[in-house]
């Protein structure tokens, strides 16, 4: 008898897991703690920088080669949930221990960047998991609508976690003030820094909360063989060698899995590098580029959002070519914009004294360029979750998200790499912008020749 799909609370429950992770890459992984550590913690920033880059990479290539092993050893018990709670455990725990390092205090950089390295293990391994439960929670033709909506809580949370940090906890140590002119909250001492290592205990406090009604709510699968764990561990290499050598009896699979591949390592260095390039266009300081990061995060809700339901009527492979068409349109737009020209050959005049944020129209035209990527990031990536999921045979998913995320992973070095290097060589900031272009192209080609089976 096949299994019942989730009722309104367990489908509530899904879709609250993607807001209890996300704060762990918003404010930990982005936009608090990270800058707090290069800044305060580690001797020097560029060391801190540096330092912060390699417990990335760390993190990455440990996700990136046991990612395919681990799922398939849910799909060999049939259950996910035991495995989402002991990672995502691990990421709060993770988080929370970050609230010990104070700043100035160059021995707790090791500290620091191990439990970085091991909340971000955790965090990713959660969401495989996670991922893998989709076609279990509602019927096929809903799909899309599950994961635009899911992706699209993920953006409101991490944009209403960082509201919170910045505008009532985290303080300016000279003025003791947070963004919005307040004393921090719980009596936190801004010359300790303690707004920004909150950040820490919130975000295990944040996901300790949100992920309950997905333990509690959301029925697991009852798929796989359903043996005990450490058979499962024994018998998961033998399943994985199996499915990696059935890849060739599934062309559509693995010409999307590359797809994927290329188009995600485009996304990475478009995440890296547009803020980046809008400092060294436009001068903006942190005020611009975080209003800027703001906007993404608002259009990039909305885009997910409505790209799930485009999704279930017209497919996910449309949806996920016509984001990567706008994707590559907005990039080849942004290479005709620069401090005093529009579309290469339209002169604009620069701002005057008192002009206000944005006041050239170079900078108000990227933003519009900003805000529709923003529109097209979310569809990609939420449709992206969805088609793995009608492509996968039933039984599966675990192991093939493994290997989604092997994809996503272990390339995610070239797109910033080919970025760098054709801004050296050019010597231009626009130019680099060029291989973006490329991804985009052909990642989109490659999946235009993936056949998606008839839902």
């Amino acid at each position: 008898m096949s299994q019942p799909y989730a009722d309104r609370r367990g489908v509530i429950g899904w879709i609250l897991f993607d807001p209890a992770t996300q704060p762990f890459f918003t404010l930990i992984t982005t936009f608090v703690f990270a800058p707090y550590f290069a800044a305060a913690v580690a001797p020097t920033p560029a060391a801190g920088q540096a330092l912060w880059g390699y417990a990335t990479a760390a993190a990455g290539l440990t996700i990136a080669l046991t990612a395919p092993m681990l799922g398939a050893i849910a799909d060999e018990t049939g259950r996910r949930k035991p495995f989402i709670a002991l990672f995502g455990g691990l990421m709060a725990l993770a988080s929370a221990g970050l609230w010990l390092v104070e700043p100035g205090r160059a021995d707790l950089v090791p500290l620091a960047l191990v439990l970085f390295a091991l909340g971000t293990i955790g965090a990713e391994y959660a969401i495989i998991f996670n991922n893998a439960m989709m076609t279990r929670i509602v019927p096929p033709e809903r799909l899309g609508r599950l994961s635009g909506t899911g992706w699209a809580a993920g953006f409101a949370g991490g944009l209403l976690s960082l509201v919170f940090v910045l505008g009532f906890l985290a303080a300016d140590p000279e003025t003791g003030r947070t963004l919005v002119g307040l004393e921090p909250l719980f009596g936190l001492d801004p010359a300790a820094r303690e707004g920004d290592r909150a950040a820490g205990p919130l975000t295990a406090l944040w996901f300790a909360v949100l992920v309950l009604p997905l333990l509690l709510f959301t029925p697991d699968g009852r798929g796989g063989t359903g043996v005990p764990i450490l058979a499962a561990v024994r018998g998961a290499f033998a399943s994985l060698k199996e499915t990696l050598s059935r890849l060739k009896h599934r062309p559509g699979m693995g010409r999307f899995l590359i797809a994927n591949m290329i188009y995600t390592d485009g996304l990475v260095a478009l995440f890296a590098f547009g803020g980046v390039y809008a400092a060294g266009t436009f001068g903006w300081g942190t005020i611009e580029i975080g209003l800027f990061g703001i906007l993404l995060t608002i259009t990039g809700t909305v885009g997910a959002f409505v790209g799930g339901r485009l999704d279930d009527r017209f497919g996910s492979k449309r949806v996920v070519l016509g984001a990567l068409a706008l994707l590559t349109a907005c990039s080849i737009a942004i290479l005709t914009v620069d401090a005093t020209h529009i579309f290469l050959v339209v002169e604009t005049v620069g701002p005057a004294p008192g002009d206000g944020l944005y006041a050239t129209w170079p900078e108000r035209v990227y933003m519009v360029f900003g805000a529709l990527i923003g529109l097209a990031v979310g569809p990609v990536q939420a449709a992206s979750r969805t088609l793995l999921c009608r492509l996968a045979p039933e039984g599966e998913t675990g192991r093939f998200f493994g290997l989604f995320a092997l994809t996503g992973k272990i390339t995610s070095f070239a797109g910033p790499l080919l970025v760098g290097i054709a801004t050296d060589l050019t010597d231009s900031q626009r130019m680099g912008v060029v291989p973006l272009v490329v991804f985009f192209l052909v990642g989109a080609f490659l999946l235009s020749g993936v056949r998606v089976p008839a839902r």
